[in-house]
C-alpha cells in the first residue's frame, strides 16, 4: 500500500499508535461546532482522538455521527466517554476524567458503573491500567503529560502559583495586556517557555518527531506557539479558556469544554445511539459508505502528519464523495494546509469564517482553522 493510495494513513507508518496520544481533545468545540453549521440531517465523520468532539457535535443533534481513528487506544478513550454519559452523572464524569478532586475509590467506582457497557477489547485495555482509572483518565495522555511536566517542573521556575491564578482574574482586555506585559511575561518566562516548546522536546515529550516531517525547518516552532499563548492571555478571556487552564492549573476552573458543559449533558446523552465508531484510515470508510451520504467532516489536524501530495489526493476524493454543500473542517498547527486552487471547482474555502473563528479560538496553539465547502 502506497501513502497516496491511503493518504490518511501515512502517519501511521512513521510513528506508534499503540499508546494514548491524546486523553482530551485539545481542539476548540465551540469553534467547530461554529463551522460545521450542524443540521438534522446531516451525517458527520470525526477523527475520533479522545472523544471529546464527536461527543459535541452529538448536541446540534445530527442524523449520525461516525468517528475514525488508527489508534485503538484512542477508540477506547471515546468508547469510555460513551459509557461514561450512559452511565454516570455529569459531576462522576467529571470525577472520572480527573477534572474534580475525587479520592480513588470514587474513581475505581465510577468506572466499575461504566465497565459493562464496553466493549471486550475496551474492557481489557482499561483492565489493564488500573492506574489510570485512579489518576483520572483525562490526565493520562502522552500531551497530558507533556503538560504536566511542564506545569510542575518549568512554571515554579518562572512564576507563583498566586501569580498563575492571577492570569485568570476576569479583566478587560487593556486591563489582560497590561497584566500579561507587566507581570507574567518576563524573561525568564519567554526563555524557559522556548525551550520547553522546542521542536526537539516536543517531539521527544510531547507529540512525536515524525508529526515534524512538513514543517518548514526555518520555522520557529517555540515562537508560533509563544505568540500564540500572548493572543490566549491578552486578546481572549483567560477565565473562559479550559485549555489555558488545565495546561498552567491542571485542571478546569472556571471553564469546560463545550462537551462538560452541563447544558449540554441531556442531548449529549440522548443522542449517543447516533455516534458510532471505526478503527479504520478515513478514506476506506469514505469509498465504504454511498456518495452522497457524507456532510460534515472534522479532520481534527491529520494533514499536519500529511505530504501536500496526500493533502491534495484525501481533499480530492472527500470533495468528489460528498453531498453538495457538505462543510470539510480542520486546523493547521505548523504546516500550512488548504485546499488547492485546482480543487476549488469541488472545494473551496468560506470567505473569512476560518479566519473569524480562529481568532476566537482558545485552543490557541494551531497556527489556522480552515473552513471549505463543497460544491458541485
Amino acid at each position: 500500500m502506497s501513502d497516496s493510495s491511503q493518504p490518511a494513513a501515512e502517519a501511521a507508518r512513521h510513528a506508534s499508535f499503540d499508546i494514548i496520544r491524546y486523553a482530551q481533545v485539545w481542539e476548540d468545540a465551540d469553534v467547530l461546532l461554529k463551522a460545521l453549521n450542524i443540521q438534522p440531517d446531516d451525517v458527520c465523520l470525526s477523527i475520533a482522538s479522545a472523544g471529546d468532539n464527536a461527543l459535541s457535535m452529538l448536541s446540534c443533534n445530527p442524523q449520525r455521527v461516525i468517528a475514525l481513528d488508527l489508534n485503538p487506544s484512542q477508540i477506547a478513550c471515546l468508547e469510555l466517554r460513551v459509557a461514561a454519559f450512559r452511565n454516570l452523572q455529569h459531576s462522576e464524569i467529571l470525577q472520572l476524567l480527573g477534572v474534580n478532586s475525587a479520592d480513588q475509590s470514587s474513581r475505581t467506582k465510577n468506572y466499575k458503573k461504566c465497565r459493562a457497557s464496553l466493549g471486550v477489547k475496551a474492557q481489557t485495555f482499561r483492565d489493564s491500567h488500573p492506574e489510570w482509572i485512579l489518576e483520572g483518565v483525562g490526565t493520562v495522555g502522552k500531551f497530558e503529560r507533556y503538560f504536566h511536566l511542564f506545569r510542575t517542573r518549568i512554571l515554579p521556575l518562572v512564576h507563583s502559583r498566586t501569580t498563575i491564578e492571577a492570569l485568570f482574574t476576569p479583566r478587560t482586555r487593556e486591563e489582560r495586556e497590561r497584566f500579561y506585559e507587566d507581570t507574567f511575561d518576563s524573561v525568564r518566562w519567554r526563555m524557559l517557555f522556548r525551550l520547553f516548546f522546542s521542536r526537539t522536546v516536543m517531539g521527544w515529550m510531547g507529540r512525536d518527531p515524525s508529526f515534524f516531517r512538513y514543517v518548514d525547518e526555518k520555522i520557529s516552532v517555540s515562537e508560533r506557539i509563544l505568540t500564540r499563548a500572548r493572543h490566549a492571555a491578552t486578546e481572549l478571556a483567560p477565565e473562559l479558556n479550559p485549555y489555558l487552564q488545565w495546561i498552567l492549573l491542571g485542571t478546569y476552573t472556571t471553564a469546560l469544554p463545550h462537551y462538560l458543559r452541563p447544558e449540554h449533558f441531556d442531548a449529549i446523552r440522548s443522542n449517543l445511539d447516533k455516534l458510532e465508531w471505526h478503527e479504520t484510515p478515513l478514506e476506506a470508510y469514505i469509498d465504504s459508505v454511498a456518495s452522497g451520504t457524507l456532510s460534515r467532516f472534522n479532520l481534527s489536524d491529520i494533514f499536519e502528519y500529511m505530504s501536500e501530495e496526500n493533502t491534495r489526493a484525501l481533499l480530492s476524493r472527500i470533495g468528489q464523495s460528498s453531498r453538495s454543500g457538505a462543510r470539510v473542517v480542520y486546523w493547521n498547527m505548523l504546516a500550512p494546509r488548504s485546499s488547492p486552487d485546482d480543487l476549488h471547482h469541488m472545494l473551496r474555502p468560506v470567505p473569512g469564517l476560518g479566519e473569524q473563528l480562529h481568532a476566537e479560538d482558545k485552543a490557541f496553539f494551531y497556527s489556522a482553522l480552515r473552513v471549505e465547502e463543497v460544491v458541485k
